[in-house]
């Protein structure tokens, strides 16, 4: 269940079980009559929430489940104030589209999420009576929006600071979310949509007009997204359209498949965003868009990528494994490192107790052989059962997969092959046992190679620890992090959210992780100052934000991603937003080396692919000492 539906499902309204609808000429209630503008209003909470209300006239534009849309097709000449309004039944309402109704009942403002939600309200009518006057009644006409029409901002959510709901400017002329607010139920036209994401869960992010006038772009059709600091959001791009499945379905989409000609739909708020709800199916008309490969490394450079697995597990659809490996060998053309994250256990999300991963590592290298790849290895740290955060019994880890044919090598500390006693003594559990820096061979190297970074800090509790591992290429010593950051959850609240800024306390606990693994980084620099380090995986965070400025400052680290040109900047779309959330960053002495790094387009901007992350690869030149 998703966009309204979720919405829907989720209402609770004081209103009668079912509501009884009556031909023209039924007694009503002896409240004052009010049209819709007068319920909307010019805010974002009703100036008659609670008030009870009676033969608000309308014209049916739009069904559900549980209640209705209506339209008053004698809107005056006010943009502030919306001309439609969801009428809230409970049941299956016995109306259909072209009725003329009057509705009496009582104004209420229903959150989705509930009340701590940090999400806006829909203004509803709880229907006592509906009052049916004539059928076939012409639609009321839908307000077109983009170019041709009424634009949206093309930057500014809202220029304030506080809660919207509690009074303020309202400006639909110059504040996003005020604009939406103004349009509330009413129908909508959209002109010749593009896509600047793909679909996912039922929704599709669109440009009205082809994108005329939004930006800035990305160089291959979609719109990103450019951060502000904690204070403030940035551009979030208010321009942007979602559309919703909830009363028609829509079609598989991904960026730059366009939508050709007019659509008509309702727009309605839900779980942190307006959503447009098309009433018909929309033509499809596919773009161009193919999936990138990068170029091979040469003799001489080390090739070192990101890859997210996102749960995989032996459970996994084969087809799974086969677009991974094809990431890998086609996409990435087969690095000689790979930092991963979010590799599942042997049982996936059974909570059996089973924590060891071999079965899902031996399904995925195996893949990449039948893909054409070489062989890899793997190393990476076992975590507790159920200590590492996610979905109980899944137990995903961080790691390394590897290829020795070229020649790198994965120096293990304890070493795998030292002989061991046939009674061996209990040592420590890699789990729980902190990495920490040691000179080696005139460098730095690690106590502990694969080892975990502060396993016991507070920062990483319930999340995946960052696992560090030192490895050899042609005489070089290298130290390398694979991580995955506290992710964006529900617990931040919505760019189109009551409270603005948006409050983003995910952000700080990320940033307290930036600070422990740049707190070991300093550590190992303290060794060796010119010590080759390399950080990558998921971050969570775009490179301007204020987690990996912490994770830079001081280790001299350069998330790399800040060095490639605006429109490629990307590895992810976040409802229609792009932004670079998994990066790699070098020590200086890694950067002085002739290097390139490039963000490989084959997931974020495409439906259906089980992945919503772009790859990331770094190829340094580093000849033989």
């Amino acid at each position: 269940m998703h966009g309204l539906r979720r919405l829907l499902a989720a209402a609770v309204l004081v209103a009668p079980l079912a509501a009884p609808v009556a031909m023209a000429g039924a007694a009503h209630a002896a409240a004052p009559a009010v049209r819709i503008r007068d319920i909307q209003g010019t805010a974002h909470i009703s100036p008659l929430n609670g008030s009870a209300v009676a033969r608000v006239p309308g014209v049916v534009t739009a069904l559900t489940g549980n209640g209705f849309w209506m339209q008053d097709p004698r809107p005056d000449k006010d943009d502030a104030t919306a001309e439609g309004v969801f009428v809230f039944t409970r049941t299956r309402p016995d109306v259909a589209v072209g009725d003329s109704v009057r509705v009496d009942g009582e104004v209420a403002e229903f959150r989705p999420g509930g009340g701590s939600s940090g999400g806006l309200t829909r203004t509803e009518i709880g229907a006592g009576r509906i009052t049916v006057e004539a059928h076939g009644a012409p639609l009321p006409a839908p307000v077109v929006v983009g170019a041709g029409g009424r634009r949206a901002p093309g930057q500014v959510i809202d220029r304030a600071h506080g809660n919207v709901e509690r009074g303020g400017a309202f400006d639909p002329r110059r504040d996003g979310i005020d604009f939406y607010e103004s349009l509330e139920g009413m129908r909508i036209e959209i002109r010749d949509a593009v896509a600047v994401g793909p679909s996912r869960h039922g929704e599709i992010p669109v440009l009205p007009a082809g994108g005329a006038g939004a930006g800035p772009r990305t160089e291959r059709g979609g719109i990103l997204l450019r951060p502000g600091d904690w204070r403030r959001v940035g551009d979030a791009n208010p321009e942007r359209v979602i559309l919703d499945d909830a009363l028609a379905p829509l079609p598989g989409m991904n960026v730059g498949d366009r939508l050709p000609g007019a659509n008509h739909g309702v727009l309605d708020y839900g779980y942190g965003a307006y959503h447009l709800l098309l009433t018909a199916t929309p033509r499809r008309e596919a773009g161009e868009l193919a999936r990138e490969a990068t170029r091979p490394q040469r003799r001489g450079e080390l090739a070192v990528a990101t890859a997210r697995l996102d749960g995989l597990n032996p459970a996994t659809p084969p087809a799974r494994f086969t677009d991974l490996a094809g990431d890998i060998v086609t996409g990435l053309r087969s690095p000689d490192l790979i930092t991963i994250s979010g590799l599942g256990d042997n049982s996936g999300p059974d909570d059996d107790g089973t924590v060891t991963a071999d079965q899902t590592v031996a399904q995925l290298i195996t893949s990449i052989s039948a893909a054409g790849g070489p062989a890899y290895d793997w190393r990476s740290v076992t975590p507790r059962d159920n200590a590492d955060g996610g979905e109980e019994g899944d137990n995903r880890r961080n790691g390394f997969l590897f290829r020795t044919d070229r020649g790198l090598a994965f120096v293990d500390r304890p070493s795998l092959t030292d002989p061991l006693p046939e009674d061996p003594p209990e040592g420590p559990d890699p789990a729980v046992t902190a990495v920490e820096p040691v000179r080696r061979g005139g460098t730095a190297g690690l106590s502990l190679s694969p080892g975990r970074i502060a396993p016991g800090d507070a920062a990483w509790a319930g999340t995946r620890k960052p696992v560090a591992g030192e490895l050899t290429w042609q005489g070089h010593r290298i130290i390398v992090i694979a991580n995955q950051w506290f992710p964006r959850t529900t617990q931040d609240q919505p760019f189109f959210g009551r409270n603005q800024p948006p409050s983003r306390p995910t952000l700080w606990r990320r940033d307290a992780q930036a600070r422990v693994v740049a707190g070991f980084v300093r550590s190992v620099q303290k060794v060796d100052r010119n010590a080759k380090v390399i950080v990558a995986g998921e971050l969570n965070d775009p490179e301007t934000s204020a987690p990996v400025r912490t994770l830079s400052e001081g280790t001299g680290l350069k998330a790399l991603a800040a060095g490639l040109p605006p429109g490629d900047r990307y590895t992810a779309i976040s409802d229609g937003n792009s932004e670079v959330l998994d990066h790699i960053l070098l020590s200086p002495s890694l950067r002085r080396n002739k290097h390139e790094f490039d963000v490989v387009h084959r997931n974020a901007e495409f439906a259906g692919h089980p992945d919503d992350r772009d790859p990331a690869v770094v190829r340094i030149a580093m000849p033989r000492k």
